[in-house]
């Protein structure tokens, strides 16, 4: 009698798709054999952090979706793997993820809400559809058409790509010349930038540029999950920029946020719902960038996943919750534990940017980790770094972030300053 041999249950991970070789990392610690890395090969050339076995890492050109398709089904095939999630954490590859979530017939936002979150231009007609405020916006093709907006909107305005993130090209322009030098930056941008995945989607043809009115006011940046036709917030944090910082950048996070007292708790959470349905999506993990103005919150950006920089490391420290790791249980529909929002005293992340272009020789970090409020210090370059600041890269002038547990009789802004005096950052 014939005896078939058995079949071994295949290995069952959550695909991560196009993240930085440091999350790798932190996912790599926390959840050994559990996750498959589709990965950008110039992430792992450029990464200090050790490469991951074979079997837990795909290399692959991720600008061509069919190629990666076919390379996937090619390594789940050989080394006996499945997919039972799939999880992003950049915007760049949000796009991706929804179509290879689509092939493998796994849960994600669908391809149109994606593409909804990534338009700028696109999500604030939606959101107006909807009724909820957000920045007036035009696309626009040329430096006249920016003039002309500024003109008819009484200015200030702000011009930025329409599918960028963070504040990367993105300028405030107080009269008619600035709105004529500022849309020249952004063109001149997106031409160096233009094999970048987070533009190429919309590169070929004319730039793709939107303005927008200038909203003044307290800017907000949270964290939540949709599912079951409900929200639960995870975090709120309240921005604070520098002067002489460029327009938009995020120096500082303030966790918890001060509550806005215009803002009704229960109206915030019927926001944060809107905003999400509003674009397409039915169930995420979703970061709102918002101002709150005049009694009101004015929305900016919206996107299905939670926020980078230093905020994993924040709400980590804050309330022991691992947003990295979140995404892959929600991923695998397995229960979150998100519980509300305990009380607790400020926590703040602090950005450290470089203050001078060069080859970076050394970072001193004695006097800072001295100081007694600082609870973790977090770098990110080395010797050799090549830094250059914006305009002209918004990554490299990053060097790391401090988190600190600020003075509550001294002003949280001057303690960023005076912290990050304290960091010794020598260039060649």
């Amino acid at each position: 009698m014939h005896r078939s041999k058995s079949v071994p249950p295949a290995d069952r991970r959550v695909l991560v798709v196009g993240t930085t070789a440091d999350y790798i990392q932190w996912l790599r610690r926390c959840r050994p054999g559990q996750v498959l890395f589709l990965t950008d090969p110039a992430i792992r050339r450029e990464a200090d952090e050790p490469a991951p076995s074979a079997e837990e890492e795909l290399l692959c050109d991720l600008a061509d979706a069919h190629h990666v398709r076919d390379a996937l089904a090619g390594h789940l095939q050989k080394w006996h793997m499945a997919l039972d999630g799939i999880a992003c954490y950049d915007c760049e590859s949000m796009a991706l993820a929804a179509r290879l979530a689509r092939v493998f017939t796994l849960p994600y936002p669908g391809v149109q809400a994606v593409d909804n979150c990534r338009d700028k231009n696109r999500s604030r007609v939606l959101w107006r559809k909807h009724g909820l405020d957000t920045p007036d916006v035009r696309r626009i093709d040329s430096a006249d058409d920016a003039i002309d907006f500024f003109r008819q909107t009484d200015g200030p305005c702000v011009l930025k790509p329409l599918s960028g993130s963070g504040s990367e090209l993105i300028f405030r322009c107080d009269s008619q010349d600035d709105c004529d030098r500022h849309y020249r930056r952004i063109v001149q941008g997106l031409a160096r930038r233009r094999d970048h995945r987070l533009y190429q989607p919309l590169a070929g043809g004319a730039p793709a540029i939107i303005a927008e009115t200038f909203v003044g006011g307290e800017e907000y940046s949270c964290d939540f999950v949709l599912q079951d036709d409900r929200v639960t917030p995870i975090r709120l944090a309240h921005k604070i920029g520098f002067p002489q910082d460029p327009f938009g950048t995020a120096k500082a996070y303030v966790l918890p946020g001060t509550w806005p007292e215009a803002i009704d708790p229960g109206q915030f959470e019927r926001t944060l719902y809107q905003s999400a349905r509003a674009l397409g999506l039915e169930r995420a993990v979703c970061m709102l960038d918002f101002i709150v103005k005049d009694k009101r919150m004015v929305l900016l950006e919206l996107a299905p996943r939670p926020g980078g920089d230093c905020l994993p490391s924040l709400v980590r420290r804050c309330y022991r919750l691992d947003t990295l790791q979140l995404m892959l249980d929600f991923a695998r529909r397995q229960p979150l534990g998100v519980r509300p929002l305990p009380v607790h005293p400020p926590m703040v992340g602090l950005r450290l940017h470089a203050e001078k272009e060069g080859e970076l020789v050394g970072i001193d970090t004695r006097d800072l980790g001295k100081d007694p409020r600082v609870r973790e210090i977090h770098l990110i370059r080395k010797p050799g770094h090549r830094i250059q600041r914006p305009p002209q890269d918004y990554d490299a002038w990053l060097l790391g972030h401090v988190i600190f547990e600020p003075d509550p009789h001294t002003d949280i802004a001057a303690q960023c300053h005076m912290l990050g005096d304290k960091l010794t950052v020598k260039v060649a």
